[in-house]
């Protein structure tokens, strides 16, 4: 079934697609196509007559950047195009017919994935889901992907929907995190690689549009039950973990009233665990003495970290139509998502150990290497001794409850005239705790038992060979081992984050179909769009009772001992740092820096947007041109409260800035009969910048050797970055059933957030502790500020094809995937040169196979993308970028549906992820020899079944 596209021209572009469908295709077009050929395809799997399609059921009702003439618009099932009998395909091949319908039919450049039947993605989440379309990808955290960089951009540059409507973020910034939506609740995905003036909300790189089912479109009542068994195989790498998961599910889709009235209800809940083996250096120092201009290991702090995740997901719609010409939408969906993990492990000083003052009084390494082995300018091998190692027991609780609500109201008059109007709303509330605690042989340097340490650092990182046993609990004490805390006796650390976010938006919209001339269809609206978002983070110093020094742990609080022999370290102690917390082993001191208090913000963003597009479609000979064009005008009223310190004390203040955007657009599409799509678009782009960065919060002195006041923080009046955007599309379908398609964009970005020190005027800020009355307001400060970008661009190659309609004998095989290479020019670093952006890889690469035919339906799947900057989460959750090397995934599944009989309508299968364990690996810049992170997550097997009735 070939899905409506967003304007008033669906009737005009499916007799068209009919008209060019009937004259065929070519062989020697096939032919071409294969050679072309990445991955694809799409067609015919178990036949079935006149079953409704779940994929239509979510195009266009209610969703407000779809124009309220598309609604019901849909062929009617059990017709082709060409008005005869159509057989309706099922499972993975009906998916990706609906995707390349999704693809054909719309006028801007889209990437589709469908779900192969009620609750059923063709993955096991939504982000792996997403990131096998071509440009697209995703980085693993904790061995998932839960974000997306789309055409080498940072998952920030893009934006997600939920039916259309902004979402907020578990996140501390924009973008969304993908775990907190259950695949089976998501019907169709659609990700917009062009602007659009009727889409609100879009991102610079692409926008990301999450559907659900919407039952008067499926048609008639479904119920959808569904189960799946989950196995790490990395087994259970910490006391009280799990290796075995769950998840289940349930869908209810029924219509009342003579089909005036539907509802679909669905939930979701799992219960799975993640198992990580974690090695991370702390850099390399090149100045030891023992190999002086030679890279040598400066410490490592690696973690075996076990992960439980639960998540219940809740959906419901409700559609009334109670005439033909009005339609009324609600959507609600509630996501309450946990993740808590355990990480125990061994931190060691090395060549990063500091120095101490020997007898004749010189500063000599504390940490003294011997027995170096250099390679190539690295310390292969070698010992450190006089090592003070730290046995670390923390613990990571993230909660977050996601609520959204969205109404949509279409009236759609017999005279050309339609009209919606849409009110939605979105909240996040999050808290993220993060507990370190420490164990070593001593308080403070210098004072307890110390290791003689072998080494040996490779491409998997280092190994050790320690002397003291780690395991002990009467040599390894609670206790501040390194004195990070000084006078604080710091035994360890607790951080709690809370973040909420809230957006609320309303739309209306009016469009007026034409008859004849050039442009079918003419639509205008207005959306408001609010938005708060704060975090409020307090820290603690974790201090043992009655000012002791150190502590034997509790004999009841001691667990079995971890094994990290993977780093040839041997058990090391482990305990619960929470139930120590409860129990009273530790003591709270705030820690009340200047530099945590400040971190705290609230944003705040009130949003206009207006909007008028023209709808194009006009026969040019045997061709039809569409598309649209199109105008958006942003007024953007942003502030942010927060505190600033002043050396002395802290002061509350709020700043802002307004600024209008003015963003054209154009998509056009000429289809010739032969099933060739030729697009064009051009637009200006603008994505909001991160939200830390437009804090107020501010930390400054007086500078008494220049006599300025100078300082740091965000910057309120940070304006977005903007692009000129521009995209060219070569496509050739083979009908619905598969297609080819070569893709290039160019986006030239006018402007760009860096980190810099520029002059700025402290008016209004109290004068700083020291400086003297009259001291000038203009000084100095290091911010986010708004400078000149550069360029991005690149090539996509992408290709769904059935081997059947070229080979009979191959009937029921097929291909799906796609290329992309992206190079790019921009400079984030004023005078600097060009380097990567978080998120760039110049390659990225994903393909399936399938076969499905006789019930039987098996894929193997892979994902490659080349080396990148990524981005992760560091001390306080502040980020660190790294360089990380490039990494290929490969997944497969082999199922089975029953047709027919007492089991009609039951799926069973079995899915392998990740299956040769491929690592993380982050380096040293561009030092493919010292790497700093390595983690591997093991492979995951899942097994389950779906049964609909």
């Amino acid at each position: 079934m070939i899905e409506p596209i967003s304007t008033g021209k669906t009737v005009a572009l499916s007799s068209a697609i009919a008209r060019h469908a009937a004259a065929g295709t070519s062989i020697v077009a096939i032919a071409a196509s294969l050679m072309l050929a990445a991955p694809a395809a799409a067609q015919a799997g178990q036949a079935s007559t006149n079953v409704p399609d779940p994929n239509a059921s979510s195009a266009t009702a209610g969703n407000p950047n779809e124009a309220p003439s598309a609604d019901g618009l849909q062929p009617e099932a059990g017709a082709g195009a060409d008005g005869s009998a159509e057989i309706v395909v099922t499972g993975f091949r009906a998916a990706l017919e609906n995707a390349v319908a999704a693809k054909r039919t719309r006028d801007v450049v889209v990437e589709s994935v469908s779900a192969e039947d009620i609750g059923k993605l063709p993955d096991a989440s939504i982000a792996e889901s997403i990131a096998r379309l071509p440009g697209l990808t995703s980085q693993r955290v904790s061995g998932r992907s839960n974000q997306i960089s789309i055409r080498g951009f940072a998952p920030d540059f893009a934006t997600t929907l939920l039916n259309g409507r902004e979402q907020t973020s578990t996140g501390d910034n924009r973008a969304v995190e993908y775990d907190q939506y259950p695949s089976e609740v998501v019907n169709q995905v659609l990700v917009y690689k062009t602007a659009d003036a009727s889409l609100i909300g879009q991102g610079l790189s692409g926008t990301v549009d999450l559907r659900t089912i919407r039952p008067l479109e499926y048609g008639r009542q479904v119920v959808s039950i569904g189960a799946r068994g989950t196995y790490a195989d990395a087994g259970k790498l910490n006391a009280g973990s799990q290796d075995l998961g769950y998840r289940v599910n349930a869908t209810y889709v029924d219509q009342f009233a003579d089909g005036t009235l539907g509802v679909a209800l669905s939930a979701s809940y799992l219960d799975e665990p993640y198992q990580i083996q974690e090695y991370n250096a702390w850099g390399f120092d090149t100045a030891n003495p023992s190999a002086p201009g030679v890279a040598v290991i400066g410490g490592s702090k690696s973690y075996v970290t076990s992960t439980t995740l639960t998540r219940l997901g809740l959906q419901g719609t409700v559609e009334w139509r109670p005439t033909d010409s009005i339609t009324t939408t609600f959507d609600a969906f509630y996501s309450d998502f946990n993740d808590d993990q355990i990480k125990r492990g061994i931190e060691l000083p090395l060549s990063y150990a500091g120095t101490i003052t020997d007898a004749a009084g010189n500063a000599v390494p504390k940490s003294p290497l011997t027995d170096a082995v250099i390679t190539d300018g690295l310390v292969t091998s070698g010992t450190f001794n006089n090592v003070e190692g730290l046995v670390r027991n923390d613990g990571f609780e993230r909660s977050a409850k996601l609520y959204s609500f969205g109404w949509n109201g279409r009236w759609k008059g017999d005279n050309g005239w339609s009209a919606q109007l849409d009110a939605s709303y979105s909240r996040t509330d999050r808290n993220e705790i993060v507990l370190e605690t420490y164990g070593g042989t001593g308080f403070g340097p210098n004072t307890g038992a110390t290791d003689t340490i072998g080494f040996a650092t490779g491409e998997q990182g280092s190994t050790f060979s320690p002397t003291l046993d780690y395991s002990d609990p009467n040599l390894i004490l609670l206790t501040d081992p390194l004195g990070w805390g000084g006078v604080n006796r710091q035994a360890g650390y607790y951080n709690d984050r809370d973040i909420k976010d809230e957006i609320k938006q309303f739309r209306a919209e009016l469009e007026k179909e034409l008859d004849g001339g050039f442009l079918a269809s003419v639509r205008a609206g207005v959306n408001y769009t609010t938005r708060t978002k704060d975090l409020v983070p307090t820290q603690f110093f974790l201090a043992l009772p009655d000012e002791a020094l150190s502590q034997v742990i509790p004999a009841q609080y001691v667990l079995e001992s971890t094994d990290v022999s993977y780093l040839g370290l041997g058990p090391i102690l482990s305990y619960d740092p929470r139930a120590l917390l409860d129990g009273g082993v530790y003591d709270r001191v705030p820690n009340l820096s200047n530099d945590v208090i400040s971190s705290a913000f609230r944003v705040d963003e009130d949003v206009i947007t207006a909007y008028a597009q023209g709808t194009i479609d006009q026969e040019i000979g045997d061709a039809d041109l569409t598309g649209n064009v199109g105008l958006q005008a942003v007024f953007t009223d942003q502030s942010s409260s927060g505190l600033v310190f002043n050396g002395a004390g802290f002061s509350e203040l709020e700043r802002g800035d307004k600024y209008v955007d003015v963003l054209p657009s154009i998509n056009l599409s000429l289809r010739l009969p032969s099933d060739w799509v030729f697009r064009l678009g051009a637009a200006r782009q603008m994505q909001r910048p991160r939200m830390d960065d437009m804090r107020v919060a501010n930390g400054y002195g007086y500078n008494t050797q220049e006599e300025i006041i100078s300082g740091s923080g965000g910057n309120p009046y940070l304006r977005p970055i903007r692009s000129n955007s521009f995209d060219v599309t070569v496509e050739k379908y083979f009908g619905n059933s598969g297609y080819v398609a070569a893709q290039g964009f160019y986006k030239d970005l006018k402007s760009f957030v860096y980190n810099l020190e520029v002059p700025f005027d402290f008016a209004g800020f109290p004068l700083p502790t020291g400086a003297p009355e009259g001291t000038p307001t203009l000084g100095r400060n290091t911010q986010p500020i708004n400078g000149e970008g550069g360029s991005i661009y690149g090539a996509e190659l992408a290709s769904t094809l059935q081997l059947g309609d070229v080979f009979a004998a191959l009937d029921g095989f097929g291909v799906t995937g796609g290329g992309s290479y992206t190079k790019t020019e921009i400079v984030p670093t004023p005078g600097g040169l060009a380097e990567d952006i978080p998120g760039y890889s110049r390659w990225v690469l994903n393909g399936t196979a399938f076969f499905e035919k006789w019930g039987l339906n098996v894929r193997g799947s892979v994902r490659y993308r080349s080396t990148f900057v990524g981005e992760l989460s560091g001390f306080g959750a502040a980020r660190t970028r790294r360089r990380a090397l490039d990494e290929t995934i490969v997944d497969a599944q082999v199922g089975y549906d029953f047709s027919s009989g007492t089991l009609n309508g039951l799926s069973l299968f079995l899915q392998g992820q990740n299956l040769t364990d491929a690592p993380f690996v982050t380096i040293n810049g561009q030092e493919r020899a010292q790497v700093i992170d390595y983690q591997t997550y093991g492979r995951r097997f899942l097994a389950g079944f779906s049964y609909k009735f």
